[in-house]
């Protein structure tokens, strides 16, 4: 059986169980492959196999894998946002996991109107307040989505956090919990959280997205920056 499908075929399963341990539906729990420095046939080839979803985490490396594979699947950006890129990300992405300052927001808001249509996204909580990571702080989030809220071309579908890197998944639940209690707290739905060392323990504490990569591709050949 082919690598590739053998493996989204295994993470499924894997979210499946967990889905069902938490009493949850495994069909609420959205999978993103995530494709950072993953070549496009390897890509296509997730794509055959049913993968919907895929995170990119660069620009400019999404762009060209989107002009050589179109757009059978949704196009999620996961990694880091620079403001100068916001025209660029705008095109190619169905939504942002990332949004992680005010003046991106803004920026984004400027550039979607321009467009005619509101751009979707999640906030980057920063949960653990580490000063490597991008995004609000919890004590900072209503604060911000305040701030957001007065933006009539950014929606916000819910929130998103890499918890501090752990020697065991289960040591990252209390930052998934948190993040649930923040969204609740807040009235936002969407939880993007969990990665391919932690995304069955993040399902059972409530996410309704993972992104996953190695899990499905296997190991990178370039080292990357965030959230798989």
């Amino acid at each position: 059986m082919d690598d590739i499908r053998a493996s989204l075929e295994r993470v499924r399963e894997r979210i499946a169980r967990a889905a069902e341990r938490a009493g949850r539906r495994p069909d609420d729990v959205l999978l993103v492959g995530v494709s950072k420095t993953v070549d496009v046939e390897r890509i296509r080839r997730a794509i055959d196999a049913g993968l919907g979803v895929l995170g990119e985490n660069r620009v400019q490396e999404a762009r060209g894998k989107i002009a050589a594979l179109g757009r059978p699947v949704e196009w999620h950006l996961i990694g880091h946002l620079q403001t100068n890129k916001t025209k660029d990300a705008l095109e190619l992405f169905d939504l942002i996991h990332s949004l992680d300052r005010v003046e991106l927001a803004r920026e984004l808001d400027r550039r979607a109107q321009a467009r005619g249509r509101a751009v979707e996204a999640l906030v980057q909580v920063n949960v653990a307040a580490e000063a490597t990571k991008g995004g609000w702080p919890p004590d900072a989030l209503e604060a911000a989505l305040e701030a957001l809220a007065g933006l009539a071309h950014v929606k916000v579908r819910g929130l998103m956090a890499m918890p501090p890197e752990a020697a065991r998944a289960d040591d990252s639940r209390p930052w998934f919990r948190r993040l649930r209690a923040l969204a609740e707290r807040h009235g936002l739905r969407e939880l993007s959280m969990g990665m391919s060392g932690d995304f069955e323990v993040a399902v059972e504490e409530g996410a309704t997205m993972v992104r996953v990569g190695t899990a499905i591709f296997g190991p990178r050949p370039l080292r990357g920056e965030a959230g798989a």
